[in-house]
C-alpha cells in the first residue's frame, strides 16, 4: 500500500506566565468612565458650586475623552477669571480659544447640560473619574519602564531610581488631605502639652545634649526640618557626631545617619575619636602609647550595642532615602535622622532646568518626609564662598564673617523649607581670639540660630575640642586637655581611682560583642 502522507505538526508554542499576562493585556480598553465624565462636566455647567467641589482632585487630563478635556479646560479658565459658568459662557470661551470644534460643538455642550439629572453624588462620581485617571497614569508609567528594562544599554540602578522617581511624583500629585475639624487636633495638642509638663527638664522634643541649645529649642521637634550649615572645617560632622554620642550612646535614643561624604568606617573612626578622647592623628596612624590602647579598649565598650545606624550610600537620592527612612522608623524605632550633607544628594528620576531647582526639590522632599514620619530630620549644608571674602571682624557689620541666611548654598528654598536654620561659627578659625567685650574665643564655637519657625532665634556658645572633633557644654571639663609637650594625660580609671587604667580590661574581644554595622 502506498504510504500515507502525513501533515507535519506545528511545533508547540511554549509561553510562560509573563507572556500570557502580556497577551491578556492586548485589546483591553484603558480604565475609563465616559458616562461619569459627562455627568461631572454637566454638573459643572449647570450647578453653581459644582466646579469648586471637584477642582481639588480633577484636572483636564483626568478625563479620558479628549472632548471632555477641552471642555473642562474652558471651565477651569472661566473659574480662574471669576466668570460665571454655564452653557453660553463655556461655548463662548471655546470659540475664543478656537477649540469649539474639538469639544464637539455647541450642540454637544448643550447635550451635556441636559443629560445631567442630579449633582447629589457629584463628588463620588468625580473621585471615580480621578481614580480611572490615576490607573491610566500607572499603566503609562509602568509601560515606559518596562520598555526601558528591555533595553540592554540601560543602567539598571538608574532605571530603578527613575521608576521610583516617577511613582513618587505621581503619588505626590494625587495625595490630597481632607480638612480636619479642630476638636481632635486640640486633643492632640493638649496631650503633647501634658507630656511636656510632666518632664522635669522642660523638653518637648528630642534633647541634643547641649543644655543651652536645648533651652532655646526645647529639643529637636518632631516633623521639623533642621538645617545646620557652615563653611568647610567649621565642624559640621563633629557637631552631629557629638549629638549622636549624647543621644544614642548616653540616652539610648535610636538615631540614623546618612553619610554621603565619608565611608562608614571613616565615620566610625570619627566617633571613636569623639568617644575615646584620643587624637584623630593617632587613630589614623595606630601609634598609641600603652595607656592609650587601654583607654581605647575601655571606652570603645560604650559604642557596642547602641542604637546608632549608619548608611554611607554615595550620591543618595531622595527616593532611596524615603524608602530607607521608612524602614528605619518601622523596624528600628529611629527617632531622628541626620544627613551629611544635603548638597551631595540628588533627585534623579525627574528632569530639572538647573541644580538650584533640583536642590529645591530635595529640600521640599526632606520637609515632607519629616512630616510623614513625624520625626526631626537634620540636614547639614554648605555655605557660599562669598562669606570668606568679607573683611571686617565686627560681628554687627554686614561684612562680618558670621554666616547669614543669604549664604546658604545653591537654593533659597532651603531657607524657605526649613523650620530651623543653625550656623556653626568658630571665630578662632579666622584668627579672631576676642569678642567685642574682651571675652576669650579660643576653643569656642557659636551655634547661631538664624531661623526658628516656632521659637526664638539667638546664639549659643559651646566648647570645641579640635583634638577630639568634639563639641561640649561650656561648663563640662571632663575632657583631658593636652599638656605643654603636646601629649594627652591618661584618663583616671573608674576601677581603682589612680592615673592609669586597670590592666584587667585588657584588649577587646570583638567576637564576644555585637558588631557595629550599617543597616
Amino acid at each position: 500500500m502506498p504510504e500515507q502522507s502525513k501533515t507535519p505538526r506545528k511545533p508547540k508554542t511554549i509561553r510562560n506566565s509573563d507572556q500570557d499576562q502580556q497577551l491578556a493585556l492586548l485589546g483591553r480598553l484603558q480604565p475609563q468612565a465616559i458616562e461619569l465624565e459627562k455627568a461631572v462636566i454637566g454638573a459643572c455647567i449647570i450647578e453653581q458650586d459644582a466646579f469648586a467641589t471637584v477642582t481639588d482632585f480633577l484636572k483636564p487630563h483626568s478625563f479620558y475623552e479628549s472632548k471632555h478635556q477641552v471642555i473642562f479646560q474652558a471651565i477651569q479658565s472661566l473659574a480662574a477669571a471669576n466668570s460665571p459658568i454655564d452653557v453660553l459662557t463655556v461655548t463662548d470661551q471655546l470659540q475664543k480659544s478656537g477649540d469649539l470644534e474639538n469639544a464637539g460643538g455647541a450642540a454637544y455642550i448643550a447635550e451635556l447640560s441636559r443629560s445631567m439629572l442630579s449633582a447629589a453624588h457629584l463628588e463620588y462620581h468625580a473621585r471615580i473619574v480621578a481614580q480611572k485617571a490615576l490607573a491610566r497614569d500607572l499603566i503609562s508609567y509602568t509601560s515606559s519602564i518596562q520598555k526601558l528594562a528591555f533595553d540592554e544599554s540601560q543602567d539598571i540602578q538608574e532605571l530603578m531610581q527613575m521608576a521610583e522617581g516617577k511613582l513618587f511624583e505621581l503619588s505626590k500629585s494625587n495625595a490630597k488631605k481632607d480638612f480636619t475639624q479642630i476638636d481632635p487636633v486640640i486633643g492632640q495638642a493638649y496631650e503633647q502639652l501634658r507630656k511636656a509638663a510632666a518632664r522635669t527638664d522642660g523638653m518637648s522634643g528630642i534633647p541634643s545634649g547641649f543644655e543651652k541649645l536645648d533651652a532655646v529649642t526645647a529639643g529637636w521637634q518632631n516633623s521639623d526640618l533642621i538645617i545646620i550649615a557652615a563653611r568647610p572645617a567649621m565642624g559640621k560632622t563633629a557637631f552631629v557626631l557629638s549629638m549622636a554620642r549624647n543621644m544614642a550612646i548616653d540616652r539610648q535614643i535610636p538615631i540614623a545617619m546618612f553619610s554621603l561624604e565619608m565611608s562608614n568606617v571613616q565615620l566610625v573612626n570619627r566617633m571613636i575619636v569623639n568617644v575615646c578622647e584620643l587624637p584623630g592623628e593617632k587613630i589614623k596612624s595606630g601609634q598609641l602609647a600603652p595607656f592609650e590602647w587601654q583607654q581605647l579598649d575601655f571606652k570603645l565598650r560604650e559604642l557596642y550595642g547602641k542604637p546608632f545606624y549608619i548608611d554611607d550610600t554615595p550620591s543618595l537620592s531622595v527616593f532611596e532615602l524615603r524608602t530607607k527612612a521608612r524602614r528605619l522608623v518601622r523596624d528600628y524605632g529611629v527617632q531622628m535622622i541626620i544627613i551629611d550633607y544635603l548638597q551631595l544628594m540628588n533627585a534623579s528620576g525627574m528632569s530639572y532646568n538647573s541644580r538650584q531647582e533640583e536642590v529645591s526639590t530635595i529640600s521640599r522632599s526632606l520637609k515632607g518626609l519629616a512630616k510623614e514620619l513625624n520625626i526631626p530630620i537634620i540636614a547639614l549644608s554648605q555655605l557660599n564662598r562669598q562669606l570668606e571674602q568679607r573683611t571686617t571682624t565686627n560681628p554687627d557689620s554686614p561684612d562680618s564673617k558670621r554666616p547669614q541666611l543669604s549664604d546658604l548654598r545653591e537654593s533659597g528654598a532651603i531657607e524657605q523649607d526649613a523650620d530651623m536654620v543653625c550656623f556653626i561659627h568658630r571665630p578662632e578659625y579666622y584668627k579672631i581670639y576676642k569678642d567685642q567685650y574682651g571675652n576669650d574665643l579660643k576653643g569656642i564655637a557659636e551655634i547661631i540660630i538664624a531661623k526658628h519657625r516656632n521659637g526664638a532665634v539667638g546664639d549659643v556658645r559651646l566648647r570645641f575640642y579640635s583634638e577630639f572633633a568634639r563639641f561640649m557644654n561650656l561648663d563640662d571639663d571632663s575632657v583631658p586637655m593636652p599638656t605643654d609637650d603636646g601629649t594627652i594625660k591618661p584618663m583616671p580609671s573608674k576601677m581603682n581611682g589612680d592615673n592609669q587604667l586597670d590592666d584587667s580590661f585588657g584588649s577587646l574581644d570583638a567576637s564576644m560583642m555585637p558588631g557595629v554595622a550599617p543597616f
